[in-house]
């Protein structure tokens, strides 16, 4: 299946490797295969599914893509798999425990086990990063309280060290701090290596509701460290877009947030928002571009809702693939991949099917011209 797409772009976009590649001058993009992964497929002992971040290591043209499976189908883990530009299918090629601070592998329960969501290869230390959304069970039965989390590991499995994390995202059981399965969803590096970005993935309690239907009041934060130091040294606020479309029936839940971010350099940010609604197959995915050069550090802001005093990211559209004509399922994560034959750059996004025989594990090609 092949459906081309041209819209305006402009970005300079990182490459994986240690040099950053130029690509400022992008004016189209254009899907090259759209591949899809069978339910059920099996690899190593382990069900292929979940798949919720990719990035793509150039040094050894493999691709990482954690999943999101909390240690309920087996242990926590990641993949590493070679994604062909060319349309062949995805191969996976070995598959990785993530390991608990004692080298251990997760155990299933919500009490230790992770949730999954962002990974990223550092080629200056040569170790990888990813991110969890923690826990957040309050009802009359148990209060499970679980920090979103960054760890560091080798590229082996073995666990090396974790990122602090802002005093505003601790899990609470009151009405305050992050939202259960809305924290730490995109993170990436800056292209010298000096800087993470994490982003969170919906409104904290204080800082107000979530994105509605007619809502442009959803403020998130994206949160940036020195990679050196560990620490987080700033925090930015970010305007979600409206939910894309009304759940059928209407009171059924829909969630508009971000699961996946590239950085483009210290200011600039590829942004990805996804909104699903109940009974619509469709999710719409968008792409933003956002530039943070004059956005005020919010850090010592509790409430953004109640505190307005602040200037925002600024964000402009770049991309609907609802453009695409196709199944769009629950895209989590992109990266930019290789050079093409053409000598273009590549960017590859996959989706998550939730382990569910109704969605699909989805890979997008596109060609950025």
């Amino acid at each position: 299946m092949r459906k081309y797409l041209l819209f305006s772009l402009l970005f300079a976009a990182c490459s994986t490797s240690r040099h950053p590649v130029n690509t400022s001058d992008v004016s189209q993009l254009r899907l090259l295969h759209k591949l899809i992964v069978p339910y059920n497929t099996t690899f190593n002992g382990t069900t292929v599914g979940g798949l919720s971040g990719i990035d793509y290591d150039s040094a050894r043209n493999v691709y990482y893509l954690i999943c999101d499976d909390r240690s309920e189908h087996e242990a926590a883990r990641y993949y590493t798999a070679r994604v062909p530009v060319n349309g062949e299918p995805v191969t996976f090629t070995a598959v990785t425990t993530l390991p608990m601070r004692d080298g251990q592998p997760f155990p299933a329960g919500k009490n230790l086990a992770p949730d999954p969501e962002a990974m990223r290869y550092n080629p200056y230390t040569g170790h990888l990063v990813w991110s969890s959304e923690g826990e957040r069970i309050v009802n009359a039965k148990d209060t499970i309280l679980k920090d979103p989390a960054v760890y560091e590991i080798s590229r082996d499995g073995h666990f090396l060290d974790t990122f602090s994390i802002p005093s505003q995202m601790h899990m609470q059981a009151g009405s305050n701090g992050p939202r259960r399965n809305g924290t730490f969803e995109g993170l990436g590096f800056t292209p010298d290596g000096k800087y993470m970005f994490v982003s969170v993935e919906e409104p904290r309690y204080e800082d107000g509701s979530r994105a509605g239907l007619k809502d442009t009041t959803a403020w998130i934060r994206i949160i940036k460290y020195d990679l050196q130091t560990r620490q987080a040294i700033a925090q930015f606020a970010y305007k979600l877009a409206p939910v894309a479309a009304a759940p059928v029936p209407p009171d059924l839940f829909a969630i508009n947030g971000i699961p996946d971010i590239l950085v483009l350099s210290e200011n600039q940010l590829l942004i990805m928002e996804r909104s699903f609604s109940t009974g619509v197959k469709n999710c719409t995915i968008r792409l933003y571009k956002a530039d943070l050069s004059h956005a005020t550090n919010v850090s010592a802001i509790q409430s953004l809702q109640t505190d307005t005093h602040f200037t925002p990211v600024v964000k402009k559209p770049l991309f609907n693939f609802e453009s695409l004509q196709t199944y769009v399922d629950n895209v989590e994560g992109m990266t930019f991949g290789p050079r093409l034959p053409n000598g273009h750059r590549s960017l590859i996004c996959v989706a998550d099917n939730n382990f569910s025989n109704k969605e699909e594990t989805q890979f997008y090609i596109f060609d950025i011209e």
